[in-house]
């Protein structure tokens, strides 16, 4: 495929009709790849078109995922599909100490190539147990990747190399960018294990990770107003980290903001933190810092999770303090979020 106009949510269509039909050994299913509405629509026409090899499955994610190491170990390629992260939860014993150990356990001479897809996201009340993030969890898992594609390319390119590499990876998508609409390139160095410069800049280094590094951008464009000069990271793969291209950049900006889906204590933005501060430290003008979650479940309410997430404007905010000190609470006023908070502004397209 060569330059064609997709939604992230067909990029990850066809980047596993692609992969089924170039591979008779991968296979695909999960709660919901055959539904009307296949999973956000990333599962469109596969049961149609590879009716052996795509179906549905039972509501026991802990047995089902059994199912998929032993069918990884015997030959196959399989892609599990959950609609929500959280579901997956009932698994970690599989994942955790089956399919993450298998690789290391028998030295190297036996893998489990199975892709595990799970659905983050928050909007319509979804609350505490619909609406976790919780990559940080699999990242301190030896034996896992990790892959947070955040548009349609790069969703493209990574899950097929996440479906041919040989141990587990596991693929998250945020679902507000199911919607968003990119260009698919041949020979993309879209790479699980690389980051991207998205952005140059001299001020400050802000490395993001998923739906984040949408608002970040906003948040550069914005500050760009007031000379601020923002190099800009997107993550793409929170285990293995890049580190050379994260502990380049910080070596030339001097500061360093980490912004994070999930919660912040034990997160991926303080792993990068300490790290950074370790390595780069006499290469730092001011103290690295991050922006993350609250350390509390998700309210159900609408009322309540109002003030729970942030986007572009407490970035730009947070980023101007650190360099300038005084923050004018109209200079970003242009970045609050319009309309409803739980699903994307009109500034950007979503899976809805």
């Amino acid at each position: 495929m060569s330059c064609k106009e997709l939604t992230m949510a067909q990029a990850v269509n066809v980047a596993l009709t692609e992969s089924m039909e170039m591979d008779e050994s991968v296979i695909c299913y999960g709660l919901g790849v055959d539904d009307p509405l296949r999973i956000f629509g990333t599962t469109a026409n596969l049961s149609e078109n590879f009716p052996q090899r795509v179906f549905d499955m039972p509501t026991c994610e802990n047995a089902m995922t059994g199912v998929g190491i032993g069918a990884a170990l015997n030959g196959l390629k399989p892609v599990m599909v959950h609609q929500r992260l959280d579901f997956f939860l009932l698994a970690m014993d599989q994942l955790v100490n089956a399919a993450a150990k298998w690789h290391y356990m028998f030295n190297g001479q036996s893998n489990v190539p199975i892709v595990i897809r799970l659905m983050i996201g928050r909007g319509w009340g979804q609350g505490p147990t619909h609406s976790q993030n919780l990559h940080a969890w699999f990242a301190h898992i030896p034996g896992l990747k990790v892959v947070m594609p955040t548009n349609p390319n790069d969703a493209y390119h990574m899950l097929k190399q996440a479906i041919q590499d040989p141990n587990p990876v596991i693929f998250i998508e945020h679902r507000w960018l199911h919607g968003q609409v990119g260009l698919i390139e041949k020979g993309s160095h879209s790479s699980i294990g690389k980051a991207k410069l998205l952005k140059k800049g001299d001020d400050i280094t802000i490395i993001a990770m998923s739906y984040l590094t949408v608002e970040a951008i906003r948040a550069s464009e914005a500050l760009s107003k007031n000379s601020v000069n923002v190099e800009l990271i997107d993550l793409m793969t929170v285990k293995p980290i890049d580190w050379e291209t994260i502990y380049e950049s910080v070596e030339k900006t001097g500061r360093l903001l980490v912004l994070d889906t999930g919660a912040e204590t034990g997160s991926v933005a303080g792993e990068i933190v300490a790290k950074v501060s370790e390595k780069c430290f006499a290469h730092l003008k001011a103290a690295p810092s991050r922006l993350a979650m609250p350390d509390i479940p998700e309210p159900t309410s609408y009322g309540l999770t109002k003030q729970f997430y942030f986007g572009a404007k407490e970035i730009a905010e947070k980023v101007h303090g650190m360099l300038l000190e005084n923050v004018d609470s109209s200079l970003y006023r242009e970045l609050d979020t319009e309309g409803h908070h739980d699903i994307p502004g009109s500034h950007f397209k979503g899976p809805f």
